[in-house]
């Protein structure tokens, strides 16, 4: 299959949380849509803080998860801090840098994951110094509510959209490759042009994996 120039393909949003293992997994299948198909991520950020802390304010939560929820708001503040200082376009490199470290090498409390992702994406060290400053809140808000105000406050991330329709998920692990990659990304396209579709799905029944980088 002849797959489009870069300039030619469908934009698809995605709104990703860096530290949400499942948006990883979903964003690294993305990109493999990307060689199989002619569309193209537009790398977008939504806060899990922003949504259970004071959009679902808290409620239901153990104390463990609400400690994560309080953790979750510096890697999202860095990645807006990025996003003001380079351009949106720098999400998709950064959120690759911190995810590897977060995710395929679990490096979740590792001081150094931020500074040596900033680098990698040839940002400087300093926006680290975003992580504890609420100076990028309304950027963060803005852009999480560009989904959730259309998807609804009862999911989580990932969010992405396809033809003008933002849709949860998918949530899969592991992430398939080459042609299965595709043929996922072509039922969701259906089930987006449906009208009146809401929901596909079935309990888990295996721990998140992670993905390929």
């Amino acid at each position: 299959m002849m797959i489009k120039e870069q300039t030619d393909r469908e934009e698809v949003p995605f709104w990703f949380d860096p530290l949400c293992p499942w948006a990883w997994i979903t964003s690294r299948w993305l990109l493999e849509v990307e060689r199989v198909r002619p569309v193209r991520a537009e790398w977008r950020i939504m806060s899990l803080a922003h949504l259970n802390l004071v959009q679902r304010e808290g409620k239901g939560l153990s104390a463990e998860y609400r400690d994560l929820m309080t953790k979750a708001w510096g890697p999202v503040r860095i990645c807006a801090a990025a996003a003001e200082h380079a351009g949106r376009g720098v999400l998709g490199p950064l959120y690759t840098a911190i995810g590897i470290r977060l995710h395929n090498q679990r490096r979740r409390d590792d001081p150094q994951v931020i500074a040596e992702a900033l680098a990698e994406a040839g940002l400087p060290e300093s926006l680290a110094a975003a992580a504890t400053s609420t100076e990028f809140d309304q950027l963060i808000k803005a852009s999480h509510d560009e989904a959730f105000n259309e998807v609804g406050l009862d999911v989580g991330t990932p969010v992405l959209r396809i033809g003008g329709t933002a849709l949860f998920g998918p949530v899969i692990t592991p992430a398939p490759r080459g042609e299965a990659a595709g043929r996922l990304w072509d039922g969701l396209v259906l089930v987006a042009g449906t009208d009146g579709f809401f929901e596909l799905k079935r309990s888990r029944d295996r721990s998140v994996k992670p993905s390929f980088e």
